[in-house]
Formats: structure tokens, C-alpha cells, sequence
């Protein structure tokens, strides 16, 4: 297949990028210019890349004539400091461009990566929520079929730095002398990102069996855990003599204390969470150390 991909050099993107081109699909990416390509630099002479401020997307569809799906990953978290127009405009108006574009142009299936947080948790989770409503939207009239997919917490190797899971792993290697944390009481569903990455081909794969124009995919393990229980994990395998200030944060404003995933979909369709979340932090602690 011919594969669309937005947010390619992306933590989430890069790894869906290569597991495409290792299942024999050409893959054209959008970035930005100032995005490193570093997590694809082993595939990047397999790709065809533009740069979201040069292009026409119009122009770029009619270009590469049949486009038999495009995958949507770029986001942006906010957590950069990016006020609440530059969030809208990455998570709403470009998203919503590259969706008109797409119908203009004769493409049959839109995978769109969404978040299971609650939508007015943030300014990046209530943006998530407005575009899945244009996806309903163009579905209802017809015009495309629109997946929907709520990622639960998903965490692998080389994750940015600002992430929980690396910056928990960092302040436990560091051995820093307190990490201060919320109560931790929430519970989440922690998925690896070869699991998620699993869902996309999948749902490629399965393409043509599809009858409704718009259907949602919760995307996590199927099984929940406190975010205290996550952390103490990680602060036994890295043997860490920081001490875990649970408390010592208060808990944000909308908190949700419990996400988990349903997956019977999934399921229906052939797809299992093969993955366990020991084994999956181990391989990202000696990834790291490496």
C-alpha cells in the first residue's frame, strides 16, 4: 500500500514508519523542517519526505496519483510551553486541512491517532476531542472511512526525556535524592509501543472488512494499574536509592483516576496485547543504559 504519514520523525510515527516499510509499504512522510531525523535515520532513504510549510497537500495528493490510506500521529502535547492557539492550530486546523485534502482527493481511510484522556483535562486533550468530531462528521456524510484510535499511556525505548516513564527512569538512575510525585493512585492502562504500533497494521490489514464510515478503537492493554505501582516498578528494577515522594504533589486539576481500555474490538479482529509490562520496562531500562 501507498501510506500517508503525518508525524514520521515523531516517537509514535518513526515506529509505525518502520514497521510499514518493513511489511513491504511505501510510506510518504510530512514533517517538519525543523523536526530531527534522527529516529528514522536508518530508513530515510526508503521514504519520501516533505516538509508541512513547503507543500500543497492538494498538490502532494495529486502528485503521488493513488494514496490508499493516510495515518495521522503529529501532535502537538503542549508541553513546551506552546500556548493554547499554537496547540489548536497543530491538533485541529492542520489536521483538519490534511482531512479536507484527503476527501478531495479520493482517499478511502483515515487512521486517526486520538488520546483516551478526558477531554477537558488540557488544552492537547480537548483539541484531540474536536477533531475526532470532524472525523464523525465527514463519516456520517459518507465521504471517508474514519478510524478512531484512543491511545491509552503508551511508553517504549528512547521516549523524549519529558515523558513519565523516561523521567521517572532518569531520576532513578540518577539516584536523585527525592523524586516528588502525586499520590498515585490513579490507575492506568500502560501499553508498549510495539503493542500500538501492532494496531495500525492491523487495522491496514483488515481494511476491506470495515462496514460502518466511522468507528473507534480503544487502544491499551486491556488492564489497569496505580501510576504508584508503575513507579515503584520501575524504582525496584533500577535498583534506585531515590526516595519515591508520593504526595508531595497535588493531583491536576480534572484528574481521572481510572483509564482503561476496552478491547473486545481489537480483540474481534485478531488482536492481542502481547506484551507484559515487567518485561517491556526492563527492555526500556537496558535500552537506555546502553
Amino acid at each position: 500500500m501507498r501510506i500517508l504519514l503525518t508525524g514520521v520523525t515523531g516517537y509514535l510515527g518513526s515506529y509505525i514508519a518502520n514497521a510499514l516499510i518493513k511489511n513491504g509499504h511505501q510510506v510518504i512522510g510530512i514533517k517538519r523542517k525543523s523536526s530531527s531525523l534522527q529516529r528514522i535515520e536508518n530508513i530515510i532513504s526508503e521514504l519520501i519526505l516533505y516538509n508541512i510549510e513547503d507543500i500543497d497537500l492538494l498538490v502532494m495528493f495529486r502528485m503521488h496519483c493513488k494514496i490508499d490510506a493516510v495515518i495521522h500521529t503529529a501532535t502537538c502535547y503542549g508541553r513546551n510551553g506552546e500556548s493554547s492557539n499554537e496547540i489548536l492550530s497543530a491538533n485541529l486546523i492542520f489536521p483538519l486541512k490534511l482531512l479536507n485534502a484527503t476527501v478531495h482527493s479520493n482517499v478511502a481511510l483515515f487512521l486517526n491517532t486520538d488520546t483516551a484522556l478526558e477531554k477537558y483535562l488540557n488544552p492537547y486533550a480537548l483539541s484531540k476531542a474536536q477533531f475526532s468530531e470532524w472525523g464523525r462528521y465527514f463519516a456520517r456524510q459518507k465521504q471517508i472511512r474514519f478510524l478512531n484510535l484512543k491511545l491509552e499511556y503508551f511508553f517504549g525505548p528512547n521516549e523524549d526525556k519529558s515523558n513519565f516513564t523516561q523521567y521517572v527512569i532518569n531520576c532513578c538512575l540518577d539516584n536523585i535524592p527525592l523524586l516528588k510525585l502525586t499520590s498515585g493512585l490513579q490507575k492506568r492502562d500502560f501499553i508498549y509501543i510495539d503493542d500500538v504500533v501492532s494496531v495500525y497494521l492491523l487495522l491496514l490489514e483488515k481494511r476491506d472488512l470495515f462496514n460502518d464510515n466511522f468507528i473507534e478503537y480503544e487502544v491499551g492493554s486491556g488492564a489497569a494499574i496505580t501510576i504508584r505501582q508503575f513507579v515503584e516498578l520501575i524504582h525496584r528494577l533500577t535498583a534506585s536509592k531515590t526516595h519515591l515522594g508520593f504526595g508531595d504533589l497535588p493531583y491536576r486539576i480534572g484528574e481521572v483516576m481510572y483509564s482503561q481500555a476496552q478491547t473486545d474490538k481489537l480483540k474481534s479482529l485478531g488482536w492481542s496485547c502481547c506484551s507484559e509490562i515487567e518485561t517491556n520496562l526492563k527492555t526500556v531500562i537496558e535500552r537506555y543504559l546502553d
